[in-house]
């Protein structure tokens, strides 16, 4: 029975890294399409994000039997409670992908975001694809040190966050309404990814040590 366990805590670790993987694929097409207004680009992660929700779905299916077949305590526990959290951060993660390319599709052929502020969402898509990358490489190694790495990108990616805001909201600012709009919504997709990444690593952190950081 004991076998028979692990070997379920096993599966639930292997489709938690899969749903990683597949969230990663998602936010770098997503954000190609949204730098380059590439509709196909854009199309297929609005397509592909029936598969990530399936996923998590099956994914907190295979928990909650665990939880009502085998009865987990300490640790274990742990495990499969924090699975059931990390596979809703990862399906929300998906989603904001999602988002940024409805964005895309919705302003193709038009580029998403007024010239003055392509450089600072460009910056923005590659610290979420480089985030994403990361919380990869965290569950497949449990390596802490990536945790400290992706708490610093998502500093990164909130000081852009930031600078967006600063931007519209300034009196040299020359956008249209829907510009605006357009800018803010973009922005916190981008910013929420990241705290999403973020959140995990600290779920995957805790699950290892046992010590928990509160939100700052």
């Amino acid at each position: 029975m004991r076998e028979v366990f692990q070997q379920e805590l096993s599966e639930v670790q292997t489709r938690l890294i899969e749903l990683a993987k597949l969230v990663e694929v998602a936010i770098t097409r997503a954000t190609d399409a949204f730098s380059n207004s590439d509709l196909n680009l854009a199309e297929q992660v609005i397509e592909d994000d029936v598969y990530i929700d399936e996923l998590a779905l099956s994914l907190d299916e295979l928990s909650i039997q665990i939880l009502a077949r085998q009865q987990p305590v300490a640790r274990d526990l742990r495990i499969v409670v924090g699975a059931l959290r990390m596979s809703s951060s990862l399906e929300r993660m998906g989603d904001i992908a999602d988002h940024i390319a409805q964005l895309a599709r919705y302003r193709f052929p038009e580029k998403v975001i007024a010239k003055g502020l392509r450089g600072t969402f460009k910056k923005m898509g590659e610290r979420d694809v480089e985030i994403a990358g990361l919380l990869v490489k965290l569950l497949e190694t449990q390596d802490l040190n990536i945790v400290d790495e992706m708490r610093d990108i998502d500093d990164k990616i909130d000081a852009l966050h930031l600078q967006v805001f600063d931007k519209v909201l300034g009196e040299t600012w020359a956008g249209t309404p829907v510009d605006t709009v357009d800018a803010t919504l973009a922005s916190r997709f981008h910013e929420r990814f990241g705290d999403h990444a973020n959140s995990i690593a600290k779920k995957v952190k805790y699950l290892s040590t046992g010590e928990w950081k509160p939100a700052e």
